[in-house]
């Protein structure tokens, strides 16, 4: 029996992953769980799952938790700090599904312990890359990509050299506007830009779908997490979303991973690793599919995979300052403040303004961050 831990257990990667868990509680003990909020279904999973602790990083909340979980056994706490603790538990796998810088922390410390990171925070390694590897190697962790991308990748690496490797290729499903024109995207709203045509995912997560800013991340990350040269990564637009990434080797193979568009199964490859697992999700039907198409991106209306390139050819702090303007920019569109459109203006014009030196440890990383988002919300509202 492998120990546990889910930082953002009531997000969708959190719920997919438990969903998981449910279906093999024999091979697993639960550590610990968070939420950022939602107290009470933080409970309701705690008491199911058995965690020793439940840790809600809004405290407001704590009360709310606490006498959610009276009577349980179960441990109850809040704020940042204790999300670091949770993270620091030291279980066998953690799975790092914080959105945002805020799952920042809690990751390191789940690093420092060594175990498995199954990672599926985006800005662990966009904002903090160089930092969180030096730390993975320091410490001897186990670092496993959950994005269905990334993780796709990997299994397309397995026991081959990087070396032989011509191009890593990213599919994006392009999100809900991939055929808007500019004019219709600069009316697009909130609620039509969280309505991704395949999969189910958070709001925040889903307007970087349909700015294409997602696929910007996951390059970033994907030049961490796969050494071979930013000129090797590239980006196209895959509409059905079956083929989640592909490597080719010097060799002209190219290898595919193809599965439906459900996030288990991509959990399920971290953490069953090396091995496999079962999962719920129906076999994939090709021919119920019919066909496959590709495209390039647009890069004129989807500036975001542009900026994060050259974010990424840029190096140091600048990842981190977008990745920051991106999390305030999208806050702003859902709040109804800037237009779609604005997103990656408003992104393109903190990173015009604001070039600090390269991070040397996470507290230069949330510094530069704290800063970058300032900047961001000043031309918010002065829009």
């Amino acid at each position: 029996m492998r120990t546990l831990t889910v930082l953002g257990a009531t997000g969708s990667i959190g719920a997919s992953t438990l969903d998981l868990i449910r279906r093999n509680r024999g091979d697993w003990r639960v550590t610990a769980l968070t939420a950022h909020s939602n107290a009470a279904e933080l409970a309701r999973l705690a008491r199911e799952f058995g965690a020793e602790v439940a840790v809600v990083a809004d405290e407001t909340h704590l009360p709310a938790l606490r006498d959610a979980l009276a009577g349980s056994g179960i441990e109850a706490a809040g704020g940042p700090a204790a999300l670091v603790e949770a993270g620091a538990r030291g279980a066998d796998v953690t799975v790092a599904a914080i959105v945002g810088c805020a799952g920042l922390a809690p990751t390191m410390a789940a690093i420092e312990q060594g175990g498995v990171i199954a990672l599926a925070n985006k800005e662990a390694l966009v904002s903090a890359g160089e930092v969180m590897l030096a730390a993975v190697a320091r410490h001897g962790a186990t670092l496993l990509p959950v994005d269905s991308e990334h993780n796709a990748i990997f299994q397309c690496l397995c026991g081959n050299d990087t070396a032989d490797v011509r191009w890593i290729t990213l599919t994006a499903s392009g999100g809900p506007f991939r055929d808007w024109s500019w004019d219709r995207l600069t009316a697009a709203t909130p609620a039509e830009a969280v309505r991704h045509p395949n999969w189910d995912m958070g709001a925040k997560i889903s307007v970087d779908s349909a700015t294409m800013f997602n696929k910007g991340l996951e390059l970033i990350e994907a030049h961490h997490l796969f050494p071979v040269g930013l000129d090797r990564l590239r980006i196209i637009v895959h509409p059905q979303s079956v083929v989640h990434s592909m490597v080719e080797y010097r060799d002209g193979s190219t290898l595919a991973q193809l599965g439906p568009s459900d996030m288990r199964v991509p959990i399920a490859s971290a953490l069953a690793w090396p091995r496999r697992m079962d999962t719920p999700c129906a076999p994939l039907d090709l021919a119920e599919i019919g066909e496959l198409t590709f495209r390039k991106p647009d890069e004129v209306r989807f500036p975001a995979t542009r900026l994060a390139r050259e974010a990424a050819q840029a190096g140091g702090a600048v990842p981190a300052v977008l990745n920051a303007a991106n999390e305030i920019a999208v806050a702003a569109f859902l709040g109804g403040q800037i237009s779609f459109t604005r997103i990656a203006a408003q992104v393109e014009d903190v990173l015009g303004s604001y070039a600090p030196p390269a991070p040397g440890s996470l507290s230069d990383v949330l510094e530069v961050d704290g800063e970058a988002r300032a900047r961001a919300r000043l031309l918010v509202t002065s829009t």
